[in-house]
């Protein structure tokens, strides 16, 4: 072999292994992102949400009762894929309430709404990109395992929206979206839950 094709095969190779690292280096970002999970049908429109929509779910602005449920506190922080937090970003969260009823007028079965309950809300992430809600442990809707909804906005730009699930739940395993994330994405998106000062907590870092 001439020293010119020698040095012509040296570049290829090269060139191979440069763009073949950056290829898994791509993949290994992508592989961080939070899994997205379709909206559902029951998204509710801000003509449908009640007045209050802070990060405090279970308690609406001038009534006096709290809602009904197991109350939690869920918190996180949330990043892009380089591990950047997002600061001043809006994340919201939805979830039907104790009785399994969203708050949606949609969902029309006879089934009364805890009107305590504030059903959606939305909090903005600090200079850490942290978020923290107050709210209920997520119960059964008919044909899924308990869930919250959740999006990440930045702006009205819509980053992200997908759903969190309880850690050992024994419903998971019959839930179709649930069934259609590997072991690595259900570890991104489930809810441990501990017993912390303030009460039963998780925590579920994004990254969107």
């Amino acid at each position: 072999m001439t020293i010119e094709n020698k040095t012509r095969r040296f570049i290829l190779l090269a060139l191979t292994s440069l763009f073949g690292g950056f290829t898994f280096v791509g993949r290994a970002i992508a592989d961080t992102r939070t899994p997205k999970a379709a909206e559902g049908p029951f998204y509710p429109t801000p003509s449908m949400r009640v007045p209050d929509t802070d990060n405090d779910l279970v308690k609406i602005q001038g009534e006096v009762e709290e809602a009904g449920g197991e109350i939690i506190t869920l918190r996180g922080i949330v990043t892009d894929r380089y591990a950047r937090p997002l600061v001043g970003h809006r994340v919201e969260i939805w979830q039907c309430d104790v009785n399994g009823k969203y708050l949606h007028t949609g969902d029309n079965r006879n089934l009364a709404y805890d009107q305590a309950f504030q059903g959606f809300g939305h909090d903005m992430t600090d200079d850490n990109g942290a978020y923290i809600f107050r709210t209920i442990k997520p119960t059964t809707y008919p044909g899924r395992t308990p869930h919250i909804h959740v999006k990440v906005c930045e702006g009205d730009r819509e980053l992200l929206t997908t759903q969190f699930y309880i850690k050992g739940q024994a419903n998971n395993a019959q839930d179709s979206l649930f069934n259609r994330l590997s072991a690595v994405e259900i570890d991104r998106v489930s809810m441990d839950f501990v017993e912390g000062e303030g009460g039963t907590e998780a925590t579920v870092n994004i990254v969107a």
